[in-house]
């Protein structure tokens, strides 16, 4: 499927092409400095909420944990704990920032379920509203993403400021 994106898009996916070494969210984990610069909402004591630079939809985020594991499984009592618990504020954030509807949330667990990054896993917070799959996917096999990623961003950051 095709997506409709602005030229700012590019300028953020191109500075890391080349650049980028080792995991992506351990990178993005480590650089507390940059969180405005990865779209990071909020940190917690074992993980972090950012919005997916691919989105399926505006607003699309992820909650990773700190830790490099490729599986819940192998977290650890107090990580998995706060990692739904970001999935809770993850939840309402959208629910109040972007008005979603409705959610999809998800976690693939390996390359065959669909796992972009296997070896650090991380959930799917993915907004939904009526209507939101209209005859542009279904004509033009093609995705309209109608907010930037800095727009949604800053309402996702200020709501969680507001809230928490």
């Amino acid at each position: 499927m095709d997506k409709l994106w602005a030229p700012w898009r590019s300028k953020y996916v191109t500075s890391l092409v080349g650049k980028q070494t080792g995991c992506v969210f351990c990178n993005i984990a480590k650089e507390k400095r940059r969180d405005r610069s990865h779209f990071v909402i909020f940190r917690r004591e074992y993980c972090y909420a950012v919005l997916n630079i691919y989105p399926y939809n505006n607003g699309h985020l992820m909650i990773v944990p700190y830790r490099h594991v490729n599986d819940t499984a192998k977290m650890k009592a107090a990580e998995r704990a706060d990692f739904y618990e970001a999935m809770e504020i993850g939840k309402a954030l959208l629910r109040d920032a972007v008005s979603a509807q409705g959610l999809n949330i998800g976690i693939n667990l390996g390359k065959q379920a669909g796992a972009g990054f296997p070896g650090h896993v991380h959930m799917h917070i993915v907004p939904r509203w009526q209507g939101d799959v209209n005859f542009m996917p279904v004509t033009a096999d093609t995705k309209v993403i109608s907010q930037s990623l800095k727009e949604v961003h800053k309402r996702l950051v200020d709501a969680y400021q507001r809230r928490y």
